[in-house]
């Protein structure tokens, strides 16, 4: 790992993501740039405190992977307090991060609110299929209650939210896709107008 994360800051300030909110990962060991490609890594822990699972997203190109022998049961979240009855689901780390940054200009506690990055979705073949990632955080999380989704506005978001609407029982869903754009780090950008509306870009 490298020690200087100055390349994954200037990255993720450049997608929208508060200073405040990257120094915090980069504080509690939540995030590090790669020594040889200057990557930005997103870890999971488990309950132990034991790094389990690795999200790699290139600061340059669209490169996203994960680290050899992650377990995504383990992904990538922000769950500072243990009494969070409900929990805010994302598919990517940066839409995560993003989320809290808006939570921020909103002048909330972002830190109140647990959040979990869901390491990808994919459309399920079958009704009511929940990701391993929010199993194993609903085991671990008895207290939960309220699962509120903010999954992409595209084709395999809405199929995996439907999926965890169809194969949760005993919780209330909240579907609440990104009000503009195609995800949440999208909805932030164009609130903050780093990005221009699709219909400009295709004049």
């Amino acid at each position: 790992r490298n020690d200087n994360a100055d390349t994954v800051i200037r990255y993720l300030k450049s997608r929208g993501i508060h200073d405040v909110i990257i120094r915090y990962c980069l504080e509690n060991d939540l995030l590090f740039e790669s020594r040889k490609y200057h990557s930005a890594v997103f870890l999971g822990y488990d309950k132990e405190g034991v790094p389990r699972y690795g999200n790699v997203r290139g600061t340059v190109g669209d490169y996203k992977g994960e680290l050899s022998g992650s377990d995504k049961h383990y992904s990538f979240s922000i769950a500072e307090n243990p009494q969070a009855d409900t929990v805010h689901l994302f598919e990517a780390a940066i839409d995560l991060l993003s989320y809290a940054t808006l939570e921020k200009y909103a002048g909330r506690d972002w830190k109140q609110e647990t959040l979990l990055s869901l390491a990808g979705v994919f459309a399920p073949k079958r009704q009511g299929v929940v990701p391993v990632a929010l199993s194993r955080f609903l085991e671990e999380h008895p207290q939960v209650t309220t699962l509120r989704l903010h999954l992409d506005n595209d084709e395999v978001g809405r199929a995996a939210a439907q999926g965890i609407l169809d194969g949760l029982k005993g919780y209330t869903v909240l579907d609440e896709p990104p009000t503009r754009g195609k995800d949440v780090n999208e909805q932030l950008q164009l609130q903050l107008g780093l990005m221009k509306k699709k219909e400009e870009w295709e004049r």
